[in-house]
Parts: C-alpha cells; sequence; structure tokens
C-alpha cells in the first residue's frame, strides 16, 4: 500500500505562557494519532532567514521535568526564543532517539549500570541515534521556507541539511546548565557525538 503524502490535519490559535502561537499537526494520514506538532508565529513578521527549532519528543524532559536531560529546558528556551523573534518549532514524534518511550526507560537501567546513553541504545539492538529530520524538511516546505536559522546544538542536524533545498544560514546556540545528574550525559553528547557545548 502506498504511503500518502505528508500533509496538514488540523490548526488553530493557541494561546500559552509565552505567546500567542498557531499549533498545527502534520501526518500522512488522519488515522495517524501520533502526528508532528509544529508551532508558528504571525506569518507576517516571518523575516527572510527564519528562526527554527526542531524538537525531538522528550516525553520526560518535555512533560515530566526530567533531570536526566536537557530536552525540557530546550523546548521551553526554543519556545520563548521563536516567540520573540517570530519563527517556527517542529515537534518530531521520534521519542528517545527513535526507540521510543519503552525502549527508552530500558536504556535508562543501562545507564544506571554504568553505560552511556550511545552504548545503551546499541546494547537494546538499535543505532546509536535513530532519529530522521526528512518529515521536518517537508514540513518547512509546506510553509514556503527556504532559509533558516537553526537553533540546535547538534552537528547532524547541520550536516543533514547540506543537500537540501532548505539552507542553514545560521546556527543558534541552545545552552542550558549541566546539573548533577545530566552532567555525564551532556559529556557524552559533547565528546561521542560532537555537539557544541561549551557549559561543561
Amino acid at each position: 500500500m502506498k504511503k500518502e503524502k505528508l500533509k496538514l490535519q488540523s490548526q488553530v490559535n493557541l494561546e500559552t505562557i509565552y505567546g500567542n502561537f498557531e499549533i498545527s499537526t502534520f501526518t500522512d494520514s488522519t488515522k495517524d494519532l501520533m502526528p508532528h506538532i509544529v508551532l508558528f508565529t504571525d506569518k507576517k513578521q516571518w523575516s527572510k532567514d527564519l528562526p527554527v527549532r526542531i524538537h525531538s519528543e522528550c516525553m520526560t524532559g518535555d512533560l515530566f521535568g526530567s533531570k536526566r536531560c536537557e530536552c525540557g529546558e530546550q523546548l521551553q528556551s526554543s519556545l520563548k526564543y521563536i516567540q520573540e523573534n517570530s519563527g517556527i518549532l517542529i515537534y518530531l514524534r521520534q521519542e528517545g532517539r527513535g526507540i521510543g518511550i519503552i525502549n527508552k526507560l530500558k536504556a535508562y537501567c543501562l545507564q544506571d549500570e554504568g553505560y552511556n546513553t550511545a552504548e545503551a541504545n546499541k546494547m537494546l539492538g538499535f543505532e546509536e541515534d535513530q532519529r530522521q529530520y526528512n518529515d521536518a524538511v517537508k514540513i518547512l516546505e509546506y510553509f514556503k521556507v527556504k532559509n533558516i536559522k537553526l537553533l540546535t546544538n547538534n552537528p547532524d542536524k547541520l550536516d543533514f541539511f547540506n543537500d537540501k533545498v532548505i539552507n542553514v544560514v545560521e546556527r543558534i546556540p541552545i545552552e542550558s546548565h549541566p546539573n548533577e545528574t545530566n552532567y555525564d550525559y551532556l559529556k557524552t553528547k559533547k565528546d561521542h557525538f560532537g555537539h557544541f557545548l561549551t557549559k561543561l
């Protein structure tokens, strides 16, 4: 069966503690109950080089305030920045570097035994990072965005756009201060994955 094209499914105004957004859902089928979520500001205020955050779902950090990662802080900072500077936040449904919440918690158990996040994912039979960003490109194309200022510390996200129609004109750092719980996790991000982190 041929997969349908990713498309807009719903959209409405959303007032938040960060300001007013339009919130929309994107998926390839109306039967998909886990669509990508997009929050964006008034298009009339968009600049040629648009601030964009591509944020992969992290239920533990985004919703429950987990101190094991910095995802929740990055999400909050991104929403604030995008509201103040006018842009788009794309919330991709790829929990746990693409392995899902069940396996992510299993990886947490392995991390508690002393393995880092990359080692734990591989021990569970997955790649170190299984995330994909093709749908983010399709969403940006839907909004007719050409040039972006990408809010990220991740070099893989920058490399992903090297041969794409979307041009990254600037990287905007989105760092948070480490805590005792996530220090080793962030150090793995820096030393193993090459993330641009300066506060360790």
